[in-house]
């Protein structure tokens, strides 16, 4: 196990392009742009898009598409899969995307595999071929695309672009699964705790015991991604945080909307079991002002020791979503709060 100190790591962001209620996917893809370019000049260390399809508060379908916008209206920071979904794609497609990227932005594009449909059960139908023979493929689809990038290409069929880009891999997950293959690969491992906490300690532990060296790694290399929300008080932090219970709610509800507007009481909007529930499922998002969130994130990173922390925030107006962020940044810079 590491032994990082707060806000001696680097710190990441997690977006999904969010479409907000009354607005369309240009406005998510401008917003992003804004992100992007903020989180450069401020010093986050990269900046990730998850695919996602079928999802009405979701404009990041096309995620290597939205990438190479990214990346164009950047210069320095690193863009990349938070996680491409790769049971949906042919190994070799992904390969050649992933290598345009890394051709035409040398350095920036970090492509992470998740395994995942990053839809419901009736998209994936139409997402790929065979569901349940490309999902239990998944190890060897990460083996086969990581040949494609190496030098010699995989059994004598090359990715033009990529062959030779060494683009690098990340495992994510959101149970011990992914921490287990990840381990055995000897490659970094992010797992998503900002909607699946239960098996954080779990993967973590898994992933660091049963870590291989390899080409790419010397040691483990954690990543846990977490949600925040932070304003100038508590209780304006909590009215935005209620956008994202919105969002959460009717995704369960099995209708998914766009990012809805914060409301000044949820208790109308959802049953005592929906509370719990949902309130349980974003355990580890920290909610209020800098004070209130600087104390529970230390004593997070103190638990769970990351290696880099990954934030996604989802709140509705594009300048107060900056704002967190903003905020979290100096937080963890240490500066006065």
């Amino acid at each position: 196990m590491t032994n990082n100190k707060f806000g001696q790591v680097p710190l990441s962001i997690l977006d999904l392009a969010t479409i907000r209620e009354g607005f369309n996917e240009a406005d998510a893809f401008q917003n992003s742009k804004s992100l992007v370019q903020f989180a450069e000049k401020t010093g986050f260390h990269r900046y990730w898009v998850a695919e996602h399809h079928g999802i009405a508060g979701v404009a990041s379908s096309a995620t290597a598409v939205l990438i190479g916008f990214l990346a164009g209206h950047t210069e320095r920071i690193r863009v990349g899969s938070g996680g491409v979904m790769l049971p949906n794609h042919s190994p070799l497609i992904i390969a050649e995307q992933f290598g345009t990227l890394a051709t035409m932005y040398p350095g920036r594009i970090d492509l992470g595999l998740g395994r995942a449909p990053g839809t419901d059960f009736k998209t994936a139908r139409a997402l790929r071929r065979d569901l349940h023979e490309t999902v239990e493929a998944f190890p060897n689809s990460v083996i086969e695309l990581g040949n494609y990038f190496s030098d010699g290409g995989n059994n004598g069929i090359v990715a033009i672009p990529g062959r030779g880009l060494h683009v690098p891999l990340y495992l994510l997950g959101s149970s011990t699964y992914s921490a287990k293959l990840a381990a055995k690969l000897g490659l970094p491992f992010a797992f998503a705790s900002h909607f699946a906490p239960d098996e954080l300690e779990n993967a973590l532990e898994l992933y660091r015991s049963r870590f291989e060296p390899s080409d790419v790694l010397d040691e483990p290399y954690a990543m846990v991604t977490v949600s925040t929300i932070i304003s100038d008080t508590i209780e304006e932090a909590n009215i935005l945080a209620t956008s994202g219970y919105l969002s959460f709610l009717n995704l369960t509800r099995g209708a998914p909307t766009p990012l809805p507007k914060p409301v000044s009481n949820m208790e109308q909007h959802w049953s005592e079991y929906e509370k719990h529930a949902l309130q349980h499922q974003l355990k580890y998002s920290f909610i209020g002002d800098q004070q209130k969130v600087k104390a529970e994130l230390q004593q997070f990173m103190d638990t769970h020791q990351p290696d880099e922390l990954i934030v996604a925030s989802n709140i509705y107006d594009p300048a107060l979503k900056l704002k967190n962020y903003e905020l979290l940044h100096k937080i963890w810079g240490n500066k006065e709060v």
